[in-house]
């Protein structure tokens, strides 16, 4: 988690916006005592973006970490409000069932099918996410298992300001 705090330091992120999962929990818990990063809990993950937009609006440097799930909750929120106000917003998305969708031997890119969306031994949210990330226009990577997370967080936090938009990171993995 040391380095995942580094790269939010150097990179000048002043508050972290979400609502914690099981991947994200650990970062959470080190942001609840961190002293120059604000962390900011959410009761819904739409209000995430809505949050972390007003914070940009206020010259603040905003990182949302959101599950999968709770960006295709937030889809309005995301559309409505920080695409539409092109801030760059840089979104870490820790990705429920990649894990799962790897031990059946499928890549996200598996043409979302009944047969497939209805298989109990994968969680289809992972199938979801990052076309629907291309759907709504935010770029992304994805972080796998040989990836430096920290390294993807940086290149995300960088594309966001560069682009003036919302870019994503979709964790694949674990953050450690």
């Amino acid at each position: 988690m040391t380095e995942i705090l580094s790269t939010l330091v150097a990179a000048g992120i002043t508050h972290v916006v979400g609502l914690p999962d099981n991947t994200s929990a650990p970062l959470f818990e080190a942001l609840s005592h961190h002293l120059w990063i604000r962390l900011v809990t959410v009761t819904r993950e739409g209000e995430a973006f809505a949050i972390a937009s007003g914070l940009w609006l206020g010259g603040a440097s905003p990182l949302v970490v959101i599950q999968n799930t709770g960006l295709l909750e937030s889809g309005d929120s995301l559309r409505g409000t920080a695409i539409r106000m092109g801030a760059p917003i840089p979104i870490l998305v820790t990705g429920r069932g990649y894990s799962k969708m790897e031990r059946a031997g499928l890549t996200p890119s598996e043409p979302r099918e009944g047969d497939l969306l209805t298989r109990r031994d994968i969680d289809s949210v992972a199938l979801f996410t990052e076309p629907t990330l291309d759907a709504w226009g935010v770029p992304f990577e994805r972080c796998e298992s040989e990836d430096d997370p920290s390294a993807a967080l940086a290149r995300t936090i960088e594309a966001a300001r560069c682009t003036e938009r919302p870019t994503a990171v979709v964790m694949a993995r674990e953050l450690t």
